[in-house]
């Protein structure tokens, strides 16, 4: 026997017994999740990384100081000291009890003042689309966002309300952070479009009860010459069943009279009328109920509206009322202005130069040391008018020393041409807040 044949191999291995397969497997199994588990600590470590480095990419670039808008033209000139007095009476009418924030200088490019000089002279369509380019370059990022602003404000104006909800569900994503709520503009009334002036107010505070009658009365007599009337609920603390009726009776009054109606503060009021009402309580009628369906109808909050028509079904066991879209309201944010009835309310669209407009405004300034423009229904000013518009209030603003101007509720699309045009250096320029 060979030296060789001793260690020979054997042919044929025996076969595996079943407890010896079973481990095998196992251990093949094993193997294999550990060795998965370790590649996915590596891709995991590696993301990390990258992150990181973007991270880290991502400060340097967008910590940078923003360039002010419009910084190739000079800056404004530091305000004149010695008009403490004066400073303190405007602040309060301008700005009330706390200043809202100006039209800041956002870190505007070309691209958005170009936008803002073509929906101007009407080509919203190429606006449009170039603002979708703009806000499409920046989805994912937490940049800029007037084009994102401007982009709202345009589908508002042209009640493109799925567009709007589709860019919602984009900026809330992007910013991390809720998106503005969808605020169809006032569908204008036949004698109300090219109107401007003075807007009647009723600015309703403390309890309301029968002592607001009044100023209602007052309201309504001032609709047979204004087609634009605005009501203040802001500063509404308390309500009781009498002004509750006596609030109704006007807005249903004026909404048949064909009034456009502005309201501020509605949302607030409807949120006291619910605190004070509750399903199967009769205590104080039935007027309560009806005022905060009224208000909820105003604001086109159908869904809630329903639900509060049930509770009011139950409770009173008669037919609730059903939901009637309202075609002349607009809702107007709350903001601390102490002479709110003295603001002179512009027109939807301004184009062709100011015609009628210019002696308007020339006699509110005539009346008025502090002149306050609410912009909330405008919705577009053409170029020239807008030059026009400026040589106007800088000879306004030169007439008296310290002259206070400020242009309220604007939208972004209308402020990026007013600031674009030097606005900021004699007015206080307000964008209505996103």
């Amino acid at each position: 026997m060979g030296l060789f044949s001793i260690f020979k191999k054997s042919e044929t291995l025996p076969p595996l017994t079943d407890d010896e397969a079973a481990r095998l497997a196992a251990n093949s199994e094993a193997e294999r999740q550990s060795q998965q588990a370790r590649q996915r600590e590596i891709a995991r470590a590696t993301a990390m990384k990258i992150d990181a480095i973007e991270s880290a990419m991502a400060a340097d670039i967008f910590n940078l100081p923003e360039p002010a808008w419009g910084s190739q033209r000079p800056a404004r000139p530091p305000r004149a000291a010695g008009n403490d007095a004066f400073d303190a009476i405007a602040t309060t009418l301008l700005l009330g009890d706390d200043a809202l924030p100006l039209a800041v200088a956002d870190a505007a490019t070309p691209v958005v003042e170009e936008i803002a000089i073509l929906y101007a002279n009407g080509q919203c369509a190429v606006a449009e689309q170039m603002l979708s380019d703009a806000v499409a370059a920046t989805a994912g990022l937490n940049s800029d966002r007037t084009p994102w602003w401007m982009l709202f404000d345009l589908y508002q104006v042209s009640g493109q309300q799925d567009a709007f909800d589709s860019l919602s569900i984009d900026y809330a994503s992007t910013f991390e952070t809720s998106p503005p709520p969808w605020n169809a503009p006032a569908a204008l009334a036949t004698a109300s479009p090219g109107w401007a002036g003075l807007t009647p107010t009723a600015a309703l505070s403390g309890v309301l009860d029968q002592h607001i009658a009044p100023q209602l009365e007052r309201l309504r007599q001032q609709a047979a010459s204004s087609p634009v009337l605005r009501l203040e609920f802001s500063r509404v603390s308390a309500v009781d069943a009498d002004g509750c009726a006596l609030l109704l009776d006007t807005l249903r009054q004026l909404q048949a009279s064909q009034r456009e109606l502005i309201l501020v503060g509605a949302p607030a009021l409807a949120t006291l009328l619910r605190d004070g009402i509750a399903t199967g309580r009769r205590e104080g009628g039935d007027a309560p109920w009806l005022l905060l369906l009224e208000l909820l109808q105003l604001q086109q909050r159908e869904k809630e509206f329903e639900h509060t028509a049930m509770d009011y079904c139950v409770t009173f066991e008669v037919s609730p009322p059903s939901f009637t879209p309202p075609q002349q309201v607009a809702m107007a944010p709350v903001q601390n202005i102490a002479a709110s009835s003295d603001r002179f309310m512009l027109p939807p669209v301004i184009e062709h130069q100011l015609g009628p407009l210019l002696p308007a405004i020339q006699q509110y300034a005539e009346q008025y040391p502090a002149l306050v423009f609410d912009c909330s229904r405008l919705t577009r000013i053409d170029y020239a008018s807008a030059l026009q518009l400026h040589s106007v209030l800088q000879a306004l603003a030169a007439q008296g020393e310290g002259r206070k101007i400020a242009l309220r509720d604007v939208n972004h699309l209308v402020t990026a041409l007013l600031r674009l045009l030097g606005y900021a250096s004699l007015a206080r320029i307000y964008p209505h807040k996103y």
